[in-house]
């Protein structure tokens, strides 16, 4: 809610039917945002139930039906936030990635939150809003075995960082979040999750803290990038399926 014009204000997230984006929807809603969290699909999670969160049903890879989606979002309420959260990861030697991985990887990861930041731009500018990009610290780093992947995200941090450039002057403030190891299903398709070990990974909800974190300052200040480790860095190797149980690596 707007204090000063008693609007109230919407939130979209994507990747919202899980993990960080669900996360932050809820932490969202809870600041009194009604948030419109946009998934592939969204099972049974009853948490979608509560006041404030508006579940849409969407691939963003469909880019009609989600600008659609976003139209019809904005002409019913004031945007003032945007979460780009939606992501996919693929991990492996560059040369076994197919095609069509490579695409959804640069597509998912890059090209949707272009989209987006390009049909509410002219909204956030209008209520001096927000746009966090979640990025990965595989941003600033190199990534043999990830190098697609990293790609995108270092991607979505320069666009980020140009775009606060462009915008700022409306009030608007463009915000890259980078986690490190996170306890979510990105790791599906890879080798590797994150190890069991508490204070080796990060928790969705530690993620949307950060979020909130940003709304919190002040009008005239702005935070353009947070980055989030765990204590230590440490993954475990999933061994696949008859190559016997899984083991952890520590790495340094």
């Amino acid at each position: 809610m707007d204090k000063h014009s008693g609007l109230q204000y919407a939130a979209v997230v994507t990747g919202a039917s899980s993990g960080i984006g669900l996360a932050v929807s809820q932490r969202l809603a809870g600041l009194g945002y009604e948030v419109f969290g946009i998934g592939r699909e969204f099972g049974e999670e009853p948490l979608w139930g509560m006041d404030g969160l508006h579940p849409i049903a969407c691939d963003l890879l469909d880019t009609e039906k989600m600008c659609a989606c976003i139209r019809q979002i904005k002409a019913q309420h004031p945007v003032h936030v945007l979460v780009n959260n939606a992501g996919v990861g693929y991990y492996g030697l560059h040369e076994e990635l197919n095609p069509k991985k490579i695409q959804e990887l640069v597509r998912t990861n890059l090209e949707v939150p272009m989209i987006l930041a390009q049909q509410l731009l002219r909204e956030l500018k209008k209520h001096a809003g927000y746009m966090v990009n979640l990025s990965s610290v595989t941003a600033s780093k190199t990534n043999p075995h990830g190098c697609a992947y990293g790609a995108t995200k270092a991607g979505l941090a320069s666009f980020s960082a140009s775009l606060f450039e462009e915008a700022r002057k409306y009030g608007v403030k463009v915000v890259t979040v980078s986690p490190d190891m996170t306890k979510t299903s990105l790791y599906r398709h890879a080798d590797f999750c994150e190890s069991d070990e508490e204070d080796c990974y990060l928790l969705p909800e530690e993620v949307a803290d950060a979020v909130a974190y940003v709304l919190s300052q002040r009008e005239g200040m702005a935070i353009t990038d947070i980055t989030l480790k765990p204590q230590r860095h440490r993954i475990k190797k999933v061994k696949k399926q008859g190559e016997g149980a899984a083991c952890t690596i520590s790495l340094l």
